[in-house]
């Protein structure tokens, strides 16, 4: 930090002590140089160094010199970091400065940025103590304003202004939802008989009568009807193959008669198992048959039936309880019947939303709130989506996104922290709850929320991509972006200076807003596109005012403050 101060204090002893025993008046800015000037904000820091040369025979050998960058602002000031240097003659610590041969010394200093700095102006401040007296040495500007073009990356998280914005909680409405209904019919060992108890029972029964209300109900169809015949892995290879054929035949014509009598009309899909290995292993992966693990270690050992068959029949002491409670199962045939329900349409659920809520369940009233594209009746579904399922944190969520858009930023809060609440895993809540900190500049818990949002439906990438420009890193706010074509990753590109990158951003972004329109007219103010700089801050202006304030005092524009057709637009 000394050597930040070096610069600044060899300059004021320079013209402190043009003489040797006399005080130093004015200094000369044309000793002093800043970069950059004007000063530029970066991760919310302002960071300079200021460079001077002290000419031989300037500082006095008794002298002590104090330099103080001082940014004035708005009626204020911050002081930065002091460096002190001494003469020859002093005893002392401080960089000492020779009074023959002089010297060129450079000072960094540091700022931290708010908002007022737009307009301001970097002075060094002298002070100068002798052994007989102290005073001060006018003050020396040194740099005009701060560019902090950066700062327009929070422009996106703000009311959901731009690409970045909270996210809306999808629902999960299917207008087609498939319904599965299954019925095993059981055979005795090394027969394909079907018995009366085994197509009499209630796993059956509810099958036929699925078909009949399939039958009998409007928006109901059958998808598919599937039955397969299977033999257990015990046995020879032709026996099971022979088995597990005429099971599934028996089994096709008891289920074909049954469909004439309930005069449906199906078509069903056959195959056959003969040994069901992969059956085995499931009820065995469930069963608490004693060595259960070495029976599924000899399965994944061995892949030929065979040999997997005379393994396992080896461990005598265990092939007991899979005669019993494992085989039995698989000598079975299997009917599988799909059913598509067609739900409700476009019309009757936007009705319903209407007048009826209640008669919609949860994924059809949030399915209801994409009908419309008025923010309002979106607000009003939302309402109900809350009052009818309180612990559904969709509603909460996507209500609050519908406020923040409007500027109701303390209810949109609110509802989002009730949300939050009720999912607190959710990855894109957590993924809203780091935009909402974006908004309010809270950059670190931002990144924590953004650490726990992978699998968001957000655009995560660009949300970190915005977070490292806060911070200021680029390096790593360049590598989230990617691809990305949206407002901050044209900023960044701006900021790094790739501005023919830029250019193909900025007309690629979708949802072109204000903020985009005021990008590419900083863009051609840094490309000297005067047509440029004109065309899209009246666009920018034209969609939200607040940027005329902005573009007066930015010093992105400083070139066409004293334009008179600046002027015009941003006043």
């Amino acid at each position: 930090m000394r050597k930040q101060i070096l610069f600044a204090v060899s300059i004021i002893v320079t013209l402190f002590f043009t003489s040797c025993n006399k005080d130093l008046t004015a200094l000369d800015p044309s000793l002093f140089k800043c970069t950059p000037n004007p000063l530029e904000e970066k991760g919310g820091k302002i960071n300079a160094t200021i460079t001077g040369n002290f000419p031989e025979k300037y500082f006095a050998k008794n002298a002590t010199v104090t330099v103080t960058p001082v940014l004035k602002f708005n009626g204020k000031q911050v002081k930065g970091q002091p460096a002190v240097f001494q003469g020859e003659k002093v005893i002392g610590n401080d960089k000492t400065i020779s009074y023959k041969t002089g010297g060129t010394y450079s000072m960094p200093c540091a700022f931290d940025y708010v908002p007022d700095m737009a307009k301001s102006e970097l002075f060094l401040e002298f002070s100068v103590a002798t052994s007989k007296k102290t005073y001060e040495v006018p003050a020396v500007k040194v740099a005009d304003g701060v560019i902090a073009t950066s700062q327009l990356a929070y422009n996106s998280f703000i009311n959901n202004s731009g690409n970045d914005g909270v996210v809306i909680v999808a629902d999960k409405f299917q207008r087609i939802i498939k319904e599965m209904q299954e019925a095993d019919i059981l055979f005795l060992i090394q027969q394909s008989s079907l018995r009366t108890s085994e197509t009499k029972s209630a796993d059956v029964l509810q099958l036929t009568k699925k078909i009949k209300e399939v039958k009998e109900t409007q928006n109901k169809s059958i998808a598919g009807f599937e039955i397969s015949g299977y033999a257990s892995p015990d046995g020879g290879m032709d026996l099971n193959t022979n088995l597990a054929e005429k099971r599934q035949k028996v089994t096709s014509d008891f289920v074909a008669k049954e469909l004439k009598k309930l005069k449906s009309k199906v078509t069903i899909d056959t195959k056959f198992t003969a040994e069901d290995w992969d059956g085995f292993q499931k009820l065995m992966e469930a069963s608490n048959i004693q060595d259960k693990e070495v029976i599924l270690r000899v399965l994944s050992m061995y892949s030929d039936p065979e040999q997997r068959e005379t393994e396992i029949k080896n461990l005598s002491y265990a092939f007991k309880s899979i005669a019993e409670d494992i085989l039995p199962k698989l000598r079975r045939s299997r009917m599988k019947l799909t059913v598509d329900v067609t739900g409700k349409s476009d019309t009757e659920i936007a009705d319903l939303a209407k007048t009826s809520p209640s008669k919609l369940n949860v994924e059809e009233l949030l399915y209801a709130a994409t009908l419309t594209e008025n923010p309002a009746e979106k607000a009003v579904i939302y309402q109900k989506v809350i009052e009818l399922y309180p612990s559904d944190a969709r509603g909460y969520n996507n209500l609050s996104s519908i406020k923040n858009a409007q500027g109701k930023t303390e209810e949109a809060a609110d509802l989002f922290e009730k949300a939050l609440a009720i999912s607190p895993a959710d990855p894109d809540l957590n993924y809203n709850a780091g935009v909402y900190a974006l908004a309010k500049r809270n950059v670190a818990k931002a990144e924590e929320y953004f650490g726990k949002s992978v699998g968001t439906v957000g655009n995560l990438g660009n949300a970190l991509g915005s977070l490292y420009i806060m911070k200021g890193d680029y390096a790593k706010a360049k590598s989230s972006f990617g691809d990305t074509e949206t407002n901050n990753a044209a900023l960044l590109q701006i900021l790094n200076k790739d501005y023919s990158l830029a250019r193909n951003t900025l007309s690629g972004i979708k949802n072109a807003n204000a903020t985009s329109s005021y990008l590419a007219a900083i863009l051609g103010a840094r490309t000297n596109d005067r047509d440029a700089v004109y065309s899209n801050l009246k666009n920018a202006i034209a969609a939200d005012k607040s940027f005329a304030v902005k573009a007066i005092t930015d010093l992105e524009f400083s070139k066409y403050f004293t334009d008179q057709a600046f002027l015009s637009i941003v006043r």
